[in-house]
């Protein structure tokens, strides 16, 4: 007895179910190259759809011109409209492709690297779904010298302030699932730290 007092001084809680978000942030029993593979995977599909909807956008749908066209009513337009700035309004010189060129790859392989490091599931999925949007964004500035944007979205007579593409919404989607998962991977060790 005098035992088991002891050890709930010391804070052991005895045998429990184990807490599935922190083992599956972990990796849930998948290899690491597993993960790996399905960050890529993430990013190509993401960089497939991205380019695919900026084709149709470009080619077959007929926007244009300042034309709308109502994909979901009182929710979202598709609207062409091609996004000439950069930050601060730099490289919009014509001869800016070159630096372009290399801040992609610098971009690119930062991403890379640091999707083969991750350790988790929500990271690993979450950078491949910001480097699939920001190469499809890249893509765009070297190809055209401007983003492809199409995407509107309001509800009923208030619109969102900006107009974006299928790699903007994988970007914003990845950012949050990293702030989520910083906060999701974080709780077991601030446990740990109270209770010792």
């Amino acid at each position: 007895m005098r035992a088991l007092l002891a050890r709930a001084a010391r804070g052991w809680r005895g045998p429990r179910a184990s807490d599935p978000v922190p083992a599956l942030l972990r990796g849930g029993g998948v290899s690491q190259a597993g993960r790996r593979a399905a960050g890529f995977v993430l990013a190509a599909a993401v960089l497939a759809a991205d380019q695919w909807s900026k084709t149709w956008v470009l080619h077959g749908s007929g926007l244009g011109g300042g034309r709308i066209m109502t994909a979901v009513p009182g929710l979202l337009n598709f609207v062409l409209v091609w996004n000439h700035g950069i930050t601060f309004g730099m490289f919009s010189h014509g001869g800016a492709k070159p630096i372009l060129a290399i801040i992609a790859a610098v971009v690119v392989g930062f991403l890379g690297v640091w999707l083969w490091r991750s350790r988790n599931w929500m990271a690993t999925l979450a950078i491949g779904a910001i480097a699939g949007g920001a190469v499809g964004n890249i893509l765009d500035r070297l190809r055209f010298g401007a983003v492809v944007d199409f995407l509107q979205m309001h509800a009923g007579t208030l619109y969102f302030p900006w107009i974006f593409n299928v790699g903007d919404s994988a970007i914003c989607c990845g950012v949050a699932a990293l702030m989520l998962e910083s906060v999701l991977i974080k709780r077991p060790v601030a446990a740990d730290s109270r209770q010792r």
